[in-house]
């Protein structure tokens, strides 16, 4: 073969791979940027004198169910329209409403308030539910780290209000049907191999502050952590709960996820966990997993699926 051919085949050969490369490319900018009808900053409530907000996402082929996201992480969240579109694109290419629901961030806030403001942003969602075109029987819920511990608070701990509240929001549940997590803490009174752990039976050594004035009282400690920990709070009808944790989270052990299962199927719950191999506390593919995320979600959530 002559030097000119050769040079036409290595040509060639790299304008196709080139090619393919744009329009895989192309194609994850696309699959990661839908069509959706975006309303930032709705407030949902206040707090300490300062409003609550959520953003909704409604893709262009809404399927009538929601999904609220717990936008957390070490219990701090964001504004308005600071939660991007492409980190729900799995949900929303196949339907779903999302409601991202921020909140005060610790310590401004202390996580239990937090837990409550959680719980109210879910009860807006769903006195709103035909507002924004969604079935209020049908509401999933996800989020990693501190959005997956305020995941399973509502899993656990979610219900209806009070019935003499003022606020007809206040007298909605906060219950979830359907949860898909990634790596919560789930025993604050158990840290076991976190890097958190100080030893001594207390709170997180770099969140103290987030659980208020008295969590360095070991005594008043007890009563804090066991509120606020999902673990405790496991009862027989729970929604059924998907969690992806890896294995070589330090911060978050996986042992933190495998409790709360040992102790969810002791009471014939479903809790079903992916371990992430070498995982550590998050991976880059996380966003590919909410694609099994929304699978979960249509399993539990459909008409037809309880």
């Amino acid at each position: 073969m002559s030097l000119r051919k050769i040079l036409k085949t290595v040509v060639a050969t790299v304008a196709g791979l080139l090619l393919l490369l744009a329009l895989a490319a192309g194609g994850l900018w696309w699959y990661f940027h839908p069509r959706v009808a975006r309303t930032d900053g709705v407030v949902y409530g206040q707090r300490h004198g300062t409003n609550l907000t959520l953003d909704v996402l409604r893709p262009s082929q809404a399927n009538g169910l929601g999904v609220t996201v717990m936008v957390s992480g070490g219990w701090r969240s964001s504004g308005p329209g600071g939660f991007p579109t492409w980190m729900a694109a799995p949900l929303l290419r196949r339907g779903y409403t999302v409601f991202a629901v921020c909140h005060i961030s610790q310590p401004a806030s202390t996580v239990m308030e937090i837990i409550d403001d959680m719980q109210r942003g879910v009860r807006f969602v769903r006195h709103h539910a035909a507002d924004y075109g969604i079935d209020p029987a049908r509401i999933g819920i996800t989020g990693g780290s501190a959005g997956g511990h305020l995941s399973l608070m509502l899993a656990t701990r979610g219900g209806p209000g009070p019935v003499d509240a003022k606020d007809p929001v206040d007298r909605e549940s906060s219950a979830v049907q359907a949860v898909a997590i990634f790596y919560p803490v789930t025993d604050l009174l158990n840290l076991g191999a976190s890097t958190e752990n100080t030893g001594d039976g207390g709170p997180p050594r770099s969140f103290v502050k987030a659980f208020g004035p008295q969590s360095t009282n070991l005594v008043a400690w007890k009563q804090i952590g066991r509120d606020t920990s999902p673990i405790y709070h496991v009862h027989t009808n729970m929604p059924p709960i998907l969690i992806y944790h890896g294995d070589a989270d330090t911060l978050t052990p996986l042992e933190q996820s495998e409790w709360f299962q040992q102790r969810a199927r002791a009471l014939g719950q479903t809790v079903e966990i992916v371990v992430h191999p070498g995982g550590k506390h998050g991976w880059p593919t996380m966003v590919f997993d909410l694609r099994q995320f929304g699978k979960w979600f249509d399993a539990h959530l459909r008409p037809g699926s309880r």
